[in-house]
């Protein structure tokens, strides 16, 4: 995770960002990258807490809105009130809608319309670019 004592997350140059954050976080948050699917270790994470931006500590989503999608990538059907926000996302020949932290902006998956209740949505999120907070 980024160091909260450097510059903050919205004054950061790309050179700062690479200092900051692994390379595959780099890619992902920074690069709109995509992790491999099953390759996060966030992706079995079931123990109570808050999964936050690596980027910049964000707060993105509560342990409780997680769910089992069996696509591979953490997924969640709802984010902590005004933690994200939304871009169209027309790369790869589709349209799909990208989210990205609402502080640092940093990619970090998408969202669609076909998860459980309450919401409907499934946020897709890439595990490179959160980390896990356990609950005290």
């Amino acid at each position: 995770m980024a160091d909260s004592a450097t510059t903050s997350p919205e004054a950061r140059s790309e050179a700062e960002w690479r200092a900051a954050l692994t390379p595959e976080q780099y890619r992902v948050l920074r690069e709109h990258g995509t992790e491999r699917a099953g390759t996060s270790c966030l992706l079995a994470e079931k123990r109570a807490g808050t999964f936050t931006c690596a980027g910049c500590g964000q707060p993105l989503f509560e342990q409780g809105t997680k769910f089992e999608s069996g696509t591979g990538w953490p997924s969640f059907f709802e984010p902590i009130e005004g933690a994200v926000e939304t871009t169209v996302d027309r790369s790869h020949w589709m349209v799909r809608t990208e989210v990205h932290c609402a502080r640092c902006k940093g990619h970090l998956g998408h969202v669609f319309d076909d998860g459980p209740a309450p919401t409907g949505l499934r946020y897709c999120m890439n595990g490179a670019a959160m980390n896990f907070e356990p609950a005290e």
